[in-house]
């Protein structure tokens, strides 16, 4: 069966009370440039039997590595309780609430994240949810260039921040003429240089981005940057790792009065890694942007009962709005790992997300002591870090990284590919899943691999 199960006569119906005569002619609004114009190169048919065989064929190529690895995504201890919460079938089935009268318990759920997140992020208003990151990041773009129609479409975006997220910027932004200006980072202590924003004036920019920590995992002058922009006329954007904030200061707080926007990836709120996803971004906001913001809002109120109950306050997707006006989507598997981050944050609290960030950051910094004590190896940048540091070695990090995988170790993410210049440098990063017995393995089996001293 088709998935789109109407018989060619049916279409036909359908086409003559629109008064055209082919489906093509529904969509002459797309360009021409822009469509298939051969068939998609895609692999013979298989049966259910064959799909299931190449399924665990691939499925058993998968390997339980012992892992070192961040860069955006990161193993943490996710407590049994939240995923059979999350999983039964109230939640599991209805967690994209767009009758409200339907979804009380989701709608409470989301209402709950929010406040909890505000609370975390210090904001005055937080939607439910976003895609991810990367994606949420284009958005609080985008917001801050509809709110500044005066000032130049053009974001100043530092180096350091994720390769992917910049990636996904070019795809988003630069299709509406939207200038993302390169800020370079300091190669010493790895935060953006302080001297190349000397070169933008007042009125030059919309925005300042702002990745804290950064993708180096060093930690950036907010308090500075924060009060730096907003001098200059633009808001300031902050991409945050929401457990780190169990130590850092909260974007809210930054500077004199804070950040505009807090955005960031909520995996590190109970998401399980997965293969990549699917994960969901965050968003918090100054009351003053609120009708910029994309996604949807969660409120409480009462009926006319006087009963509490929750509704969606702010719904700025196509299905609720006409679509010239609406800012951005929210799919269902985002609403599920929002009602996840919310059992996170409800179970761990604020001295368990602190404890757990504080566990994080200590081991990182035994991380870092362990693997310097080998010969040509030292940590590359001077700042202070939360669970990320970069570490320079007397050989190619590539190669590195594939000998050590060999030998059961996922050792962090080699830099070259992102920047040429690092190709001898690893990103490490160590949660609270690492025991002390798992650093002394790795850095035994670094030091295997390098060249001994003579």
């Amino acid at each position: 069966m088709p998935f789109i199960p109407h018989t060619p006569q049916e279409v036909q119906e359908m086409l003559s009370v629109l008064g055209v005569e082919q489906l093509e002619q529904l969509f002459e609004e797309i360009p021409g440039a822009l469509l298939c114009q051969e068939a998609l190169p895609l692999p013979t048919p298989l049966n259910e039997i064959g799909l299931t065989r190449l399924m665990r064929a691939r499925a058993g190529q998968d390997r339980a590595l012992l892992c070192f690895a961040g860069a955006g995504a990161y193993e943490h201890h996710i407590p049994a309780a939240i995923w059979e919460i999350a999983t039964r079938g109230e939640y599991y089935s209805a967690y994209t609430p767009y009758q409200a009268e339907a979804s009380q318990g989701t709608l409470q759920v989301l209402y709950e994240y929010q406040s909890m997140m505000a609370a975390l992020l210090q904001m005055e208003v937080v939607n439910a949810s976003l895609y991810d990151g990367a994606t949420a990041l284009a958005e609080a773009i985008l917001m801050a260039i509809r709110s500044r129609p005066n000032l130049p479409k053009r974001v100043l975006l530092p180096d350091n921040l994720h390769p992917h997220y910049r990636q996904v910027l070019q795809g988003m932004l630069t299709g509406q003429a939207i200038e993302m200006v390169a800020l370079p980072f300091d190669r010493q202590g790895g935060q953006i240089d302080a001297q190349a924003l000397a070169a933008h004036v007042p009125g030059s920019f919309a925005a300042l981005v702002v990745a804290q920590p950064n993708f180096f995992g060093t930690l950036e002058d907010v308090e500075q940057l924060t009060d730096w922009a907003h001098a200059q006329q633009a808001l300031l954007i902050a991409v945050v790792n929401p457990l780190s904030l169990g130590l850092l200061q909260a974007p809210g707080s930054w500077g004199t009065t804070g950040a505009d926007i807090a955005c960031g990836e909520g995996q590190p709120l109970g998401i399980p890694l997965s293969s990549g996803g699917p994960y969901f971004g965050f968003m918090g906001c100054k009351q003053s942007l609120l009708r910029q913001m994309p996604g949807r809002i969660a409120g409480r109120t009462l009926d006319r009962d006087q009963e509490e109950g929750f509704v969606l306050t702010l719904q700025a997707r196509e299905q609720h709005i006409r679509r010239a006006k609406a800012t951005s989507n929210i799919c269902t598997n985002q609403g599920l790992m929002t009602v996840a981050a919310t059992i996170y944050l409800s179970l761990l609290g604020p001295t368990g997300l602190q404890q757990t960030a504080l566990a994080c950051h200590q081991n990182t910094m035994a991380m870092a002591t362990h693997l310097q004590q080998i010969p040509g190896v030292r940590l590359f940048f001077d700042r202070p870090f939360f669970h990320e540091i970069v570490l320079q070695l007397p050989v190619d990090a590539q190669a590195l990284h594939t000998a050590l995988e060999r030998e059961g170790f996922c050792a962090g993410v080699p830099l070259g590919s992102y920047y040429p210049e690092m190709a001898n440098m690893l990103l490490l990063c160590a949660t609270e899943m690492r025991t002390a017995d798992e650093m002394e393995q790795l850095a035994r089996a670094m030091r295997a691999q390098l060249p001994q001293e003579r």
